[in-house]
């Protein structure tokens, strides 16, 4: 059974994004949320190094020292230190992006990866190539960075943030069929993306409540 989720976030508008959407999903488990804003902050200014592996590493100690059944962390960059956590902490861990992939990898094609953050790149290709080899699928990936989205988003700038981001999604969308957002920040854009671009538009966040409760339910059987 999972009777406690914890969710471990780097961005703290998604603690209370993803807040009420559990109580309401999953309304019998205790799921409860930890901020470190501190790690993306280094991240995007230093680039991985063992002292953020070491921190993600113990952020899940926390977590399943907490009583935690399951962990569910929601940065995109911070992947590659999530892979180390799993092998050393004895509660299962939830990557936020790793549902989205594997539906994105499922079928052929070529996928365009947004992202704002350079710290997202090459964990979000890893992690998509990754599914796409499990799946045997033969996709091939654009990725573009959308410089200074980010920046106006954590400024506030939220209008700024669309309008970039918008902008370079049309033009990704030109080059592939079907686009991937590499960060929950971007959740919001998934159904005027669609509409702008008539494409199919994937984000995290939805995938990964879908992923969660099935484990949930199956965890009660």
């Amino acid at each position: 059974m999972i009777h406690s989720i914890a969710f471990i976030h780097t961005v703290a508008l998604l603690v209370e994004r993803f807040r009420p959407r559990f109580l309401k999903e999953l309304p019998d488990q205790r799921c409860f949320h930890m901020l470190d804003e501190s790690v993306l902050q280094d991240l995007l200014r230093d680039g991985p190094s063992p002292t953020i592996t070491r921190r993600i590493v113990t952020l899940a100690m926390l977590a399943a020292d907490a009583g935690a059944d399951l962990i569910v962390f929601t940065c995109s960059s911070t992947s590659p230190a999530i892979d180390v956590a799993r092998t050393l902490v004895p509660v299962p861990i939830v990557k936020i992006d790793d549902a989205m992939y594997a539906e994105v990898a499922r079928t052929d094609g070529r996928v365009g990866l947004l992202c704002t953050t350079r710290s997202t790149l090459e964990p979000s290709r890893s992690l998509l190539a990754e599914h796409a080899c499990a799946s045997g699928a033969r996709v091939e990936v654009a990725s573009v960075l959308v410089d200074g989205a980010f920046d106006a988003l954590s400024a506030g700038r939220r209008d700024e943030h669309d309008t970039l981001v918008m902008e370079s999604a049309l033009a990704l969308a030109q080059r592939t069929d079907r686009l991937a957002l590499a960060q929950a920040s971007l959740a919001h854009l998934v159904t005027p993306l669609a509409q702008l671009t008539g494409k199919p538009v994937f984000a995290s966040p939805e995938w990964m409540v879908r992923d969660v409760a099935a484990r949930v339910a199956a965890a009660a059987i």
